[in-house]
């Protein structure tokens, strides 16, 4: 499983944050994040593959592995109180994740059902692999 996480400066915390309380079924998924925040992520101890910095090509190099299916989930803790210079690529990403079905969370809440989810995957997975 390959995820993209992605934040806005102000949310930037929130997403380490997040990241961490889910470390252990993490070391199974592969990281890949925008520069800055995959920079944050390396130094709480989490592997995370980077790609360019958001405002520079990040969010559309994302967006084209969205697009090539090469990403399972997106998380994107978005800062919709601020204004963003590339607000442009953020929409193509999203518009990108609801043409090709990506699930995309924008938000914490959104973020822990997800990750709920996938952790509940796993589970069933490994219990069907133990009756085996």
């Amino acid at each position: 499983m390959r995820i993209a996480i992605i934040a806005h400066d102000g949310k930037k915390a929130d997403m380490v944050s997040f990241l961490l309380n889910y470390k252990e079924i993490l070391d199974q998924i592969e990281l890949v994040a925008t520069k800055t925040t995959g920079g944050l992520v390396e130094k709480a101890g989490l592997e995370v593959t980077k790609m360019l910095s958001g405002p520079v090509g990040g969010d559309a190099q994302i967006a084209a592995m969205a697009a090539e299916k090469k990403l399972d989930l997106i998380v994107f803790f978005r800062d919709p109180l601020d204004k963003h210079p590339h607000e442009p690529d953020v929409q193509m990403l999203m518009r990108i994740c609801d043409v090709h079905n990506i699930p995309l969370a924008t938000n914490l809440a959104a973020a822990e059902l997800m990750f709920e989810s996938i952790i509940n995957r796993y589970r069933l997975s490994h219990e069907a692999e133990e009756r085996t």
